[in-house]
């Protein structure tokens, strides 16, 4: 068999799937070709050249200045009255006190009237200090307590007594006690309300003193 026989026994036939894409292809293309190569319209012109609205900037004018105030006037404040002022008057004197003489009336001199100044006192006479001395008795009670007595308190109470010119006691402390506080508050009780001294004399004048006094509460058989 001869090559020339062979080749023409083996040709292909056109694959028609491929036929068909190409043939898609070129009707795209030409489609696009038409649409591309159609004329503007005008108002589709006038679309593509008509900007887009642009938002405009709107200045803002500063407001009128303001006129300034008023310039203020001080004035002085006015000056409070001046209150009257209190002038002393001297005041007639009464008439002159008379004292009778043998030669006469003679008019003693003008008496004033003593002038106290805020925070001085008058100086009175001046009390002397108690003096320590041993008074005499003028009466002298005693009596035993009666608490004291039933439950069997006895001792001595010496006590210091501030005895005025009358000879009076005035004040009287425990200088020793007898370790019955009853016995001594009895026997300061009983000497200031009862018992006088003689008082202590000075120059031949009576005086204050303060005096020992001894107390004896002694239980008897």
């Amino acid at each position: 068999m001869s090559s020339a026989s062979l080749a023409v026994a083996h040709r292909t036939h056109p694959d028609s799937a491929r036929i068909a894409a190409l043939s898609a292809a070129i009707a795209l293309n030409l489609a696009v070709l038409v649409i591309a190569s159609r004329p503007i319209t005008p108002a589709q012109l006038a679309l593509i050249q008509q900007p887009a609205a642009v938002q405009q900037v709107r200045l803002i004018t500063a407001p009128p200045a303001l006129p300034p105030p008023p310039p203020i006037e001080l004035k002085p404040l006015p000056h409070p009255p001046a209150l009257p002022q209190a002038h002393p008057v001297a005041l007639p004197l009464g008439p002159p006190l008379v004292t009778p003489t043998a030669q006469g009336s003679l008019a003693a001199p003008p008496h004033s009237e003593p002038t106290l100044v805020p925070g001085h006192a008058i100086p009175g006479p001046a009390v002397p200090a108690p003096v320590e001395a041993s008074l005499a008795y003028r009466s002298a009670p005693l009596h035993f307590p009666a608490v004291a007595l039933r439950q069997r308190m006895h001792g001595a109470v010496l006590l210091r007594v501030l005895v005025d010119e009358s000879g009076k006691p005035l004040q009287v402390l425990v200088e020793h006690g007898s370790g019955h506080a009853l016995l001594d508050r009895s026997a300061c009780d009983q000497v200031l309300a009862g018992w006088r001294f003689q008082p202590a004399m000075v120059d031949g004048r009576a005086v204050r003193a303060w005096a020992r006094v001894p107390v004896n509460f002694n239980l008897r058989e």
